[in-house]
């Protein structure tokens, strides 16, 4: 059968794309490679639990925000969202714990109480950055210039948020990129009930409530070429070829885009020469059980943990864990149980040497563990007992269930503007996803697939 658009990959940027183009009469058809929706979002059930892969941290939500603008125009309704207040506490390497909430008339004033050493400097840097988002004013400089004058302590608590959000350090983030990750904070961060998955779950009910198609478990091998050298649909790995009279929309990173899809022979030189140097995070994962009685001695269900102090540039992969607790009210756990997800940041690339057998990757997979865990006691010593590891995931197991190179997760670091366009050198093929467009989590994912979608109608 022949589509108008095919959309390939399920990811939240492909659904949206896919839900929203179905939405206005668009025959669309996703095809997806694994056996559920959700991508990189999608929950992790183990042995009674269900886990959030990710911070479980959402901008976007409040009214007027994307996600409204994007539900507005589909025929069913949002996912329940809950308001986060504190969105996370930032516990830094001395213990002391910081709240961090949306808009408030004490802002400045909790500023300067929990930084008194530099207490004009971190107000001016906020209202700098508040500045740069309300005009919307492009600042390639790196933020890092604006943290000259405050302490260490604030540039960790700046650090530890523009990693978790932007997977940047402040030494890498733009002044640009900073004010609009800061600004959504501001404005407030959501949960979503049932989570990241709940979320993907409306999108392919949307997709199918407005004639569209999608096919699970149909991985696509690469596009199909006319003669020509235009792209005319795809080629599965079933062997079927599935034309496209409109156009083609990748949910692939762009790595995977242009070193399958499109294919590294079609890829202009330029493009392959950026892709070489362009790289992401990967992302290790603890699954772990939690006794229900400790939840309350910690002070949020989402925490930002500076596990040490570095003399050097801030490196996530030594200072931070990301700590998302989930709700009693979920049920996603056992009795008297909560599902907790650890996340840390890791060198994708180091996952993937070559071994005759599993044995060095399952090594590599408990040391690292052991790392980490160590780690999360010495920074959250109130857990005591009462956690249990249930399961992890390493760059290797988003590879083997994503596809995505290095299991590499987030905005690659340094891209050229030429990698974060939507539009590829052929004038019907398009990208969407975290790889790709601006802003930062799925938030700029929502509003790259909304402006990717209105552009194709």
């Amino acid at each position: 059968m022949e589509y108008e658009v095919i959309v390939v990959g399920g990811g939240i940027g492909g659904l949206t794309t896919a839900a929203l183009l179905a939405s206005r009469g668009v025959n669309v058809c996703l095809f997806e490679r694994q056996s559920q929706a959700g991508g990189c979002l999608a929950n992790f059930e183990h042995l009674g639990y269900s886990f959030e892969p990710t911070a479980g941290l959402y901008s976007g939500w409040e009214s007027g925000g994307v996600w409204e603008q994007i539900f507005s125009r589909l025929p069913i309704r949002a996912p329940g969202v809950q308001k986060l207040s504190p969105s996370h506490v930032v516990r830094l390497p001395d213990g002391r714990d910081l709240p961090v909430s949306g808009v408030s008339e004490e802002f400045e004033q909790d500023l300067s109480a929990a930084f008194p050493d530099c207490a004009d400097a971190a107000r001016t840097f906020f209202r700098v950055l508040a500045e740069v988002a309300a005009t919307g004013a492009r600042r390639n400089d790196a933020v890092a210039n604006l943290l000259q004058r405050t302490s260490a302590d604030f540039r960790l608590f700046i650090d530890v948020q523009l990693q978790t959000f932007a997977q940047r350090s402040s030494a890498e983030c733009t002044t640009s990129d900073a004010a609009a990750v800061m600004s959504a904070i501001r404005r407030g961060m959501w949960a979503i009930e049932g989570g990241g998955q709940a979320l993907a779950d409306r999108l392919v009910e949307s997709l199918k409530t407005s004639g569209g198609v999608i096919h699970l478990d149909s991985p696509v091998l690469r596009l199909a070429y006319a003669a020509n050298g235009e792209a005319v649909g795809i080629d599965l790995l079933s062997g079927e070829r599935v034309p496209a009279s409109r156009a083609i929309v990748s949910n692939l990173t762009i790595w995977d885009t242009y070193g399958k899809l499109i294919g590294l022979s079609r890829t202009p030189r330029s493009i392959s020469s950026e892709l070489r140097n362009s790289h992401a995070w990967g992302a290790y994962l603890m699954f772990l059980g939690m006794s229900t009685a400790v939840k309350q001695t910690l002070p949020a269900d989402r925490i930002l943990l500076v596990t040490e102090n570095c003399e050097d540039a801030y490196a996530p992969d030594r200072q931070q864990l990301v700590v998302n607790i989930s709700p009693e009210s979920a049920a996603r756990a056992p009795d008297g149980k909560l599902a907790v997800t650890v996340s840390a940041f890791t060198q994708a690339a180091d996952w993937f040497s070559f071994h005759e057998d599993e044995t060095a990757h399952e090594s590599q997979d408990q040391e690292t563990l052991e790392t980490f865990w160590t780690r999360l006691h010495a920074a959250m010593p109130e857990l005591g007992d009462a956690v249990e590891v249930i399961e992890t995931a390493t760059p290797r197991t988003f590879y083997e269930s994503t596809r995505r190179k290095f299991g590499m997760v987030g905005a690659p670091a340094g891209q050229a503007e030429a990698l974060s366009e939507l539009s590829t050198p052929f004038p019907n093929v398009f990208l969407v996803g975290d790889t790709v467009g601006t802003g930062f989590g799925l938030e700029g994912i929502a509003r790259s697939a909304l402006k990717l979608a209105s552009s194709l109608t």
